[in-house]
């Protein structure tokens, strides 16, 4: 099964996107890690959303973009990771492992990937 983890901060807090070379170190050596023994697929940390756009199709009504950063949110995504795991169990244990390598406030949400086989037989 794959598992798709985001992880959001602060985006307030100026050092969630300015990590110290020990923290840079430190990811890495868990990131290959990881990725020796065969858990995880990707991950990439992304920039802060003054870099970004928001791009919403209300119902019934034409698309709208937004530029960052986006105000109205405190916390935002901050990275993300695709990990391989046997069930969402073994998932939230990685994560809780990823967690553990912060200083500052995180929260990691975890999902399942919809797989092919997952979606109803099409007619």
């Amino acid at each position: 099964m794959r598992f798709l983890m985001m992880h959001r901060l602060d985006e307030r807090e100026p050092e969630a996107w300015n990590p110290s070379p020990d923290f840079v170190k430190t990811m890495g050596a868990f990131i290959q890690e990881s990725v020796d023994k065969g858990i995880l697929i990707t991950a990439e940390g992304v920039h802060p959303s003054e870099r970004g756009a928001l791009v919403r199709k209300p119902r019934g009504a034409a698309i709208r973009v937004t530029d960052g950063p986006f105000a109205e949110a405190k916390e935002v995504i901050g990275g993300f990771a695709l990990i391989n795991a046997a069930d969402r169990a073994e998932a939230v244990e990685f994560a809780k492992s990823y967690v553990e390598l912060f200083d500052s406030e995180i929260e990691v949400e975890v999902r399942e990937v919809v797989e092919f086989d997952d979606l109803p037989p099409q007619e």
